[in-house]
């Protein structure tokens, strides 16, 4: 791409050196370099991309987009000098892939809870339906069947931009976002232009980094601010009306505004709730008419994200009918209260649930088969939001017995974790176990037949983070061998 055509939306800039005629590559990882790249120094929470411009310049780098002017000597590379690097590059990336968001359907969805389930569910409905999509989320990016790994449920700009372009030179129409709230307080969908946006609900979460709940809620918010303002596209709101923060957000853009709930009557409601061990079913009131839903997804957190999955897809344009038609055939979501097939009479459900509010959901939503004890695992991640353990723990003794133990410990010691959480237990009827295997093994270990295990916090994810390094590790694997032993 043309250098100056590449930076000339940029009006507030200092540029020092005799910017190259042309520029191949975006990069703000200096290690990703290559020549003829521009660098851009972001500075993050860890490591700030200045300190690494030299050795970007050393890899190629004939361009460096600096907030400051920097060492490195005019015959290596020409600087920009701007206010904001993150914001430069969220105009640069978007300008340097030719604005690939307004040449696709994209849907957004965010909250505390069931983001990967609703985004999954969407994606799986679109392409049962006979469209192709693509996801970028908690699993990672699946681009048309194959799945690649991302470091974030929301990824960078430039990684953003790379994975739409990526879709659009495969013909895909679709792109599914998981939009986190550290995603878009950092701006890292900054410039995507979204079609239809969907919030499931807000709950206790992040305040390690958002530090009030007040602060969690708006960082939410700017997903809605982000469908903009011009009226001539349609765009739609899709939003949780059994959420407190419904109304707030409905205000938040100018476009059309569709509810859905499991209370009251909402553009879509869902009412005569049944649910069995192997499926749910219930009574849908929408705008094209009533249907009577049958689903293999559990729990009553499922029904709301369903409702958000079918909502979204009207929007955009699906018809009712035929997506309550294709919902039939939509398996469990991996890792979302996903059953676990075993000849042992015992019945093990594996769950991502890591906030007060979807532990409270996760052990709800199993006690109508109840006929023994309800035993739940659920740990939390180290170095993380401290002040929601007790709280996850108060919702836990639901159960009948519970172990307490890690997720992902990282740097801090399992008794730092497990003492935080058992802070918030209500009965006596639980262990401290740090050693997530241990804990596992254990709880498997006292099972009786007619139990109901529930293991929380880690879903789908097969590795646990301990200091910096991933090790394997897979809840359900380690209950698979016990059972192999015992029965």
């Amino acid at each position: 791409m043309k250098t100056n055509d590449l930076f000339d939306k940029l009006k507030l800039k200092t540029i020092i050196g005799k910017l190259p005629e042309e520029v191949v590559y975006i990069e703000a990882d200096s290690r990703e370099v290559k020549p003829d790249s521009v660098f851009v120094c972001i500075k993050g929470h860890t490591s700030d991309g200045h300190d690494y411009a030299q050795l970007a310049v050393e890899n190629g780098a004939t361009v460096v987009v600096t907030e400051k002017e920097l060492d490195l000597g005019t015959d290596q590379a020409a600087q920009v000098i701007v206010k904001s690097t993150s914001r430069a590059l969220a105009f640069i990336a978007n300008h340097f892939y030719s604005y690939p968001s307004y040449k696709m359907n994209v849907l957004g969805v965010t909250g505390t809870n069931g983001k990967t389930s609703v985004t999954n569910l969407i994606h799986q409905l679109i392409k049962r339906g006979g469209e192709r999509s693509a996801l970028s989320g908690t699993i990672g990016f699946d681009l048309d069947g194959t799945l690649h790994e991302s470091a974030n449920t929301t990824s960078d700009i430039i990684t953003t931009q790379r994975m739409m372009v990526q879709a659009m030179d495969l013909g895909i129409p679709n792109m599914i976002f998981e939009v986190s709230s550290h995603g878009l307080v950092e701006g890292r969908l900054s410039g995507v232009d979204f079609d239809v946006v969907t919030f499931t609900n807000l709950s206790h979460d992040h305040l390690d980094f958002h530090g009030t709940m007040e602060h969690y809620g708006y960082a939410k918010g700017l997903l809605f601010s982000q469908l903009g303002q011009n009226l001539q596209k349609p765009k739609y709101a899709v939003i949780n009306q059994d959420d407190e923060w419904y109304d707030t957000y409905s205000q938040m853009t100018p476009f059309e505004v569709i509810s859905y709930s499991m209370k009251e009557r909402a553009d879509f409601w869902a009412k005569n709730i049944h649910y069995m061990d192997d499926l749910t079913r219930f009574e849908l009131e929408s705008p094209e008419g009533n249907y009577t839903v049958e689903t293999q997804l559990l729990g009553t957190f499922n029904v709301s994200n369903i409702l958000a999955a079918l909502a979204t897809l009207y929007a955009k344009g699906e018809r009712v009918e035929k997506l309550v038609e294709i919902l039939k055939e939509v398996p469990p979501i991996s890792g979302r209260m996903e059953r676990v097939h075993t000849e042992a009479p015992l019945s093990i459900y594996v769950d991502y649930a890591h906030t007060p509010d979807a532990i409270e959901k996760a052990i709800q939503s199993v006690m109508p088969f109840k006929k023994n004890r309800v035993l739940f695992l659920v740990g939390t991640g180290g170095n993380r939001d401290k002040s929601k353990r007790p709280a996850m723990a108060e919702k836990a003794s639901l159960a009948d017995y519970v172990v307490l133990t890690t997720d992902d410990p990282r740097f801090e010691s399992y008794d730092s974790i497990v003492n935080d959480l058992g802070q918030g237990m209500t009965h006596d009827q639980y262990a401290l176990i740090g050693d997530r295997e241990e804990a596992v093994r254990h709880l498997m270990e006292i099972a009786e037949p007619d139990d109901i295990i529930i293991f929380a916090g880690k879903g789908h994810e097969n590795y646990q983070i301990i200091e910096n390094t991933k090790y394997p590790h897979s809840d359900r694997e380690i209950a698979l061998e016990v059972i192999s032993e015992r029965f």
